[in-house]
């Protein structure tokens, strides 16, 4: 007496792919799985990945199989793929585990394949699309320009370094994105080069490649063949190739005088004891004078006075907040 073999189950693919990854660069395995298929499926005839299957000579049908069809349709040991196509999938996969939990059919292999990744900052894509989106639909963001956005910038950096002092993650992490909104914004503002009369335009990505080429250009340690074995030979590094790039007239050009003073003050003073210049402070009385001593000692020492007296500014708050609540 012989018995016949188990028919094999067959499989079910679906077959996921990443919207940040141009449409057609998929995987190895994927296009394996794709060529080797019973049966290619797909309920979107509009799915951006149909044009290059059908380039590699896969046949897609365009349909959408109930749970039961597609368990049918791999009968005998078949594979069938699936392109899922958004809204419609969690109907079909609540389907299909329905089906598994009843007992009464015997499932085929159920695989989730990845066709393509996102790859790291893959998110970055979908906030400029979010700004496009925004600058063209929201009334208030349609008009505003780069002046008008300027004292946010100041605000958001104000609250980053806030976050940072106050060692809350969730708190830094939401700042980092209200700072890098402010980026794309200007650069989606600087795009259409309207705001200026023969403003040459520019984009998210020109902002992005210039910091690339200075980055690069600014660490040959990394990137080239010089050597860098400290923090300090890195500095010069940088100090010496920014130097050469800017060609500056003066040790005080580039130097924001827009910024908080003591930063100013500590700012000018590591300028000039970079350049090995002696340049005595200025003589005169009152407090300014001796805050830019003060400030041009700590700076000598290695020590930022701006975040030194924001750090004693909070303690002084936070012994008034203690007197408070004893009263």
């Amino acid at each position: 007496m012989t018995t016949e073999a188990p028919v094999a189950p067959g499989r079910i693919v679906l077959l996921t792919a990443s919207h940040r990854v141009a449409p057609g660069l998929l995987s190895w395995p994927a296009w394996q799985t794709l060529h080797a298929a019973d049966r290619v499926l797909c309920a979107d005839e509009r799915h951006p990945q149909l044009p290059y299957l059908r380039e590699a000579g896969i046949g897609v049908e365009i349909t959408a199989p109930t749970a039961q069809e597609l368990v049918d349709a791999c009968e005998g040991g078949r594979t069938v793929v699936v392109l899922p196509s958004g809204e419609g999938d969690q109907a079909l996969t609540d389907g299909l585990a329905r089906l598994a939990g009843s007992g009464r059919v015997q499932m085929p292999d159920l695989e989730l394949l990845p066709g393509s990744y996102d790859l790291p900052g893959a998110r970055l894509l979908d906030l400029v699309q979010v700004m496009d989106r925004i600058r063209i639909e929201c009334p208030w963001s349609s008009q505003q320009t780069h002046k008008g956005l300027a004292k946010y910038g100041i605000e958001e950096a104000y609250e980053l370094v806030e976050a940072i002092e106050d060692g809350d993650r969730d708190e830094l992490r939401e700042e980092l994105g209200d700072v890098l909104l402010q980026v794309v914004f200007h650069a989606r503002i600087a795009e259409e080069g309207r705001e200026e009369d023969g403003a040459e335009p520019f984009s998210v990505d020109d902002v992005a490649g210039t910091i690339v080429e200075k980055l690069i250009h600014r660490h040959p340690h990394v990137f080239g063949d010089e050597s860098a074995e400290t923090p300090e030979d890195v500095k010069e590094h940088w100090l010496r190739t920014k130097a050469i790039e800017k060609q500056r007239d003066s040790v005080t050009d580039g130097v924001p005088l827009g910024q908080p003073g003591l930063a100013l003050a500590a700012k000018l003073a590591g300028r000039v004891r970079t350049a090995g210049l002696t340049v005595p402070l200025p003589a005169g009385d009152g407090i300014g004078y001796e805050l830019l001593a003060l400030a041009a000692r700590a700076e000598a020492s290695g020590t930022d006075p701006e975040a030194a007296l924001r750090a004693a500014a909070r303690a002084y708050r936070d012994a008034i907040r203690a007197v408070e609540g004893q009263e």
